[in-house]
């Protein structure tokens, strides 16, 4: 019954996922698992019987960034860094399920990762033009 996100961290090192507020509410242990997003703080590990993405496995170590990492960087939508691994891997996931999203789509996707410091506007702006949906 250990946690999901207790596993990847301590046991295979995969440190992207953070532990935040330990309650689900945060995002900052967002993980994908099959092809949703889920609170890796209250999975239990035994659950987690599809396929789990960490930040890790979005882009290779040693290549290029993946172009929602890039657009990030781009549109200002990184500040402390806290929260960005939820919010890639909830971008990656959105968009992979809806290549052509809207900004009303995208602030839906993004429920349950919270950032403190840069505010949503850049981060929505940022999964937009990794959409190709850049704004002036």
């Amino acid at each position: 019954m250990t946690p999901l996100l207790d596993v990847l961290r301590d046991r295979l090192g995969l440190r992207g996922a953070k532990a935040g507020c330990g309650e689900g509410r945060c995002g900052a242990c967002t993980v994908r698992l099959g092809d949703r997003t889920v609170a890796s703080c209250l999975l239990p590990t035994v659950l987690a019987t599809e396929p789990v993405t960490t930040v890790e496995g979005i882009a290779p170590p040693d290549g290029p960034l993946h172009p929602v990492q890039d657009a990030l960087l781009e549109h200002g939508g990184v500040q402390c860094g806290a929260c960005i691994p939820g919010m890639v891997v909830s971008i990656c996931t959105l968009l992979e399920s809806d290549p052509d999203p809207d900004e009303a789509t995208v602030r839906a996707g993004l429920t349950g990762n919270i950032c403190r410091c840069t505010g949503y506007q850049k981060i929505v702006e940022a999964a937009l033009a990794a959409a190709g949906k850049d704004q002036p």
